[in-house]
């Protein structure tokens, strides 16, 4: 279901989270996230109006980026893994897909997949855990899973068949239970083990992970890398671009949609 940015008026949150149950965050060591702070907006500019137009809203409201949006008299507003619109002059807010019906583009999609891309950047590929092809790499892809949900596990089963389509997997961590959950714990003890590759395996089959912690663990930044990107539920596949290219998909249907789109780009 579609998160909506009004959480007082609609009894909804923007926080984005693959589950509606958090678990308390009382336990999770320190480690470096992936929050950053507002960008500061000169009085009287129609961005000033938008943000305070949502601060009005609920003063909780993390604002990433305004600027200009496709339609005349609005400011497009990231926000809690959202596009919004909000009207140059601040009485007006329109949340939902903004389609450009000539070039037949959904334009709050590929606003979104600017953001994701530059989520993507600020995370290290020491951080990740690859699963490369023996051969020619055709296609990268960013996978945020977890440990526990079952299109994670079905994927993460076929992964030696997507490599060998020439598909590169690198996985990032989304706990879906919340941060300090032991589905959380669970991940910690992935990301620190010596290696990450036969960790994650082990425990997507259910066998048991040497509950070891390291002084850094990325999984906090990832978590809340992918709150950042919008996302709702695991897993979440990413092209280099930052598309969503879907939850699950079976080998094959990835390959094909990474050709659709690196077709796409080429005709673009």
């Amino acid at each position: 279901m579609k998160r909506l940015v009004l959480p007082l008026l609609l009894s909804l949150s923007l926080s984005a989270c693959a589950q509606s149950t958090t678990a308390p965050t009382a336990a999770v060591p320190a480690a470096e996230t992936t929050a950053a702070k507002e960008p500061t907006f000169a009085a009287g500019t129609p961005e000033a109006a938008a943000r305070e137009a949502l601060r009005k809203l609920d003063a909780r409201i993390q604002v990433d980026s305004i600027e200009a949006a496709p339609v005349k008299g609005f400011r497009q507003v990231i926000a809690g893994g959202q596009v919004l619109y909000v009207s140059d002059d601040g009485h007006y807010l329109l949340q939902g897909t903004l389609l450009d019906l000539d070039k037949r583009q959904n334009l709050s999609d590929l606003a979104m997949a600017k953001v994701r891309k530059q989520v993507l950047a600020t995370i290290p590929e020491a951080d990740r855990i690859v699963f490369a092809p023996k051969g020619i790499t055709k296609y990268t892809v960013a996978v945020l899973t977890d440990v526990e949900c079952g299109f994670c596990r079905k994927f993460h089963s076929e992964i030696e068949q997507y490599n060998k389509l020439g598909i590169r997997v690198e996985y990032l961590a989304f706990p879906r239970a919340g941060l300090g959950s032991d589905d959380y714990r669970k991940m910690v003890a992935v990301w620190c083990a010596p290696d990450r590759k036969k960790a994650l395996t082990d425990a997507k089959n259910d066998r048991v992970v040497s509950r070891s912690s390291c002084a850094k663990t990325p999984v906090d930044m990832q978590y809340h890398a992918g709150q950042q990107m919008g996302l709702e539920g695991t897993p979440m596949i990413l092209n280099s671009d930052g598309r969503v290219l879907g939850g699950y998909l079976p080998p094959e249907a990835l390959l094909e949609r990474l050709d659709a789109l690196a077709k796409e780009k080429t005709a673009g």
